[in-house]
C-alpha cells in the first residue's frame, strides 16, 4: 500500500516508518505548518497539491487533526488517527464522523464516551511500543551514569508559569475554596474522574469571567470538558507529582528527567531532559524502578510512558489505570501503587526484593513484546481499515 503519513514533530515517526517500510509498504511523509489548524486555505491547497493524480490507500497521523480529516474526506482517502495524547480537543470536531475516519484512542473511558453517544468511527487498542529497540541501544556506547537511577521519574512537573490554571486570577473567594476542595477530592479517588460533573453553572460563570472559553463553531466541546482537562487536570497532576516524588524522595534516591532545569522536588536530583530515542530507553533499562504518574486528563488508558517503560524493560510501578488490566496482570506484569503511602512502601520493598523486582520487568518486557509491537498493531488496525 502507499501510505500518506503526517510528519509533524510526533513520537514514534521512526518505528512507524521502519514497520510499514519492512512490511512492503511504500511510506510518503506530508508536512505543512497548519496541521494544526482547524481552517487553512494553505494547507488545503498545499494537501491537494502534493495528492495530485496519486493514489493513496490511507492516511497515517499520530494524534487527530480536523483538517486532515477533512481534506481525506474531499479526496476520499481513509485516515487512520492513533491518539497518544491527553486531552485531545480535537476529537470533539464535527468532523469526527467523516466516513473515511478511522480513530484509535487507547483511553478506553473516553472511547466509551465517544462511541456511547453514537460515533461508529473510534476504536480502542493500546500504544505499540518498539520493544526491541533497547537490545541495539545496550551495543552502543552511552553515559551510563547520567542514564541510570535507583527510582526515576520522566516527564514533566506542569509547573511552567504559564499553565492555563494560573491564569484564572481573578476568581471569588466562593470559586476558589470551591475548586480547591473539589481538587483535593479528586487527589484522593483514582479510576473515576468526577471534575467535569461538579462544575456548576455558577463555578463555570466564574470561569469564563476571569479566563474566557469559547467553543470552536467546528466542534462540539463543551466548557466542562475545557475547563476541566486544560486548566484543572493539568494543575491536578502539578499537585499529585509535587506530593508523590517529595513523598519517594524521602525514602530513596530519586532522578528527576524533565524538560524544566528549573524544576525542583525536596531530595531529588533533577538531571535535566533525556532525547526520546537516544536517551529515554536507558532511563527506564537501568532504573530500579520507574514511576509513573498519569496526567489526569486520561482516564483509563495506559499512557505511552509506561508502554516504554515495560518496552525498554524496566519495571514500572504505576498508578492504577483500569486498562491496564485488560493486557497485563498487576504483580506479575507491572505493580501500581494506591495511595502515597502505598507508593513509598512498595518502592521500598522492590528496591530490596531485587530478583522479584527483575522477574516482574521481565514478565512486563515479554508481554508488550510479544503483543504490543508496532508490527502486532498494524496488523490490529489494517484489519479494520482493510477487512
Amino acid at each position: 500500500m502507499r501510505i500518506l503519513f503526517l510528519d509533524w514533530p510526533c513520537f514514534s515517526a521512526v518505528d512507524v516508518q521502519f514497520t510499514l517500510e519492512q512490511a512492503g509498504h511504500e511510506f510518503v511523509p506530508f508536512f505543512h505548518e497548519d496541521y494544526i489548524q482547524r481552517r487553512s486555505k494553505a494547507f488545503d491547497q498545499a494537501f491537494e497539491e502534493f495528492i495530485g493524480d496519486t493514489h493513496y490507500d490511507c492516511c497515517f497521523s499520530f494524534n487527530y487533526f480536523h483538517i486532515v480529516s477533512n481534506n481525506c474526506k474531499k479526496f476520499n482517502i481513509k485516515y487512520i488517527a492513533v491518539i497518544y495524547d491527553s486531552p485531545e480537543i480535537m476529537l470533539y470536531s464535527y468532523s469526527l464522523i467523516n466516513p473515511t475516519n478511522y480513530v484509535f484512542m487507547f483511553d478506553k473511558a473516553e472511547y466509551t464516551y465517544l462511541k456511547n453517544g453514537g460515533i461508529s468511527t473510534v476504536y480502542y487498542y493500546p500504544l505499540p511500543v518498539n520493544s526491541t529497540i533497547i537490545d541495539y541501544l545496550m551495543t552502543k556506547n552511552y553515559d551510563k551514569d547520567r542514564l541510570s537511577a535507583e527510582v526515576s521519574f520522566v516527564g514533566s512537573l506542569y509547573n511552567e508559569s504559564h499553565t492555563f490554571f494560573d491564569r484564572l486570577t481573578n476568581l471569588n473567594d466562593y470559586t476558589k475554596g470551591y475548586l480547591d476542595a473539589i481538587m483535593e477530592a479528586q487527589l484522593k479517588i483514582q479510576g473515576y474522574h468526577f471534575i467535569p460533573e461538579l462544575l456548576t453553572p455558577d463555578i463555570l460563570s466564574d470561569l469564563q469571567k476571569s479566563c474566557p472559553c469559547e467553543s470552536d463553531p467546528s466542534g462540539i466541546e463543551t466548557p466542562e470538558y475545557v475547563y476541566s482537562t486544560y486548566f484543572i487536570d493539568r494543575k491536578l497532576t502539578s499537585i499529585e507529582r509535587q506530593r508523590l516524588l517529595t513523598a519517594v524522595a524521602k525514602h530513596c534516591s530519586l532522578r528527576l528527567y524533565t524538560l524544566d532545569p528549573k524544576a525542583i522536588i525536596p531530595g531529588a536530583t533533577n538531571m535535566g531532559s533525556v532525547e526520546y530515542y537516544s536517551e529515554m530507553p536507558y532511563v527506564f533499562a537501568n532504573s530500579k524502578i520507574n514511576l509513573n504518574i498519569s496526567l489526569r486528563s486520561i482516564q483509563s488508558g495506559i499512557p505511552l510512558r509506561a508502554m516504554d517503560i515495560m518496552g525498554a524493560g524496566g519495571f514500572l510501578l504505576s498508578n492504577y489505570q483500569a486498562d491496564f488490566l485488560d493486557y497485563f496482570i498487576p504483580d506479575e506484569d507491572f505493580v501500581y501503587y494506591e495511595s502515597e503511602e502505598d507508593l513509598c512502601e512498595k518502592v521500598e520493598y522492590y528496591l530490596s526484593h531485587e530478583a522479584k523486582r527483575k522477574e516482574i520487568a521481565h514478565n512486563g518486557h515479554e508481554k508488550v513484546k510479544q503483543n504490543h509491537s508496532f508490527e502486532k498493531f498494524f496488523e490490529h488496525i489494517f484489519s479494520i481499515v482493510f477487512p
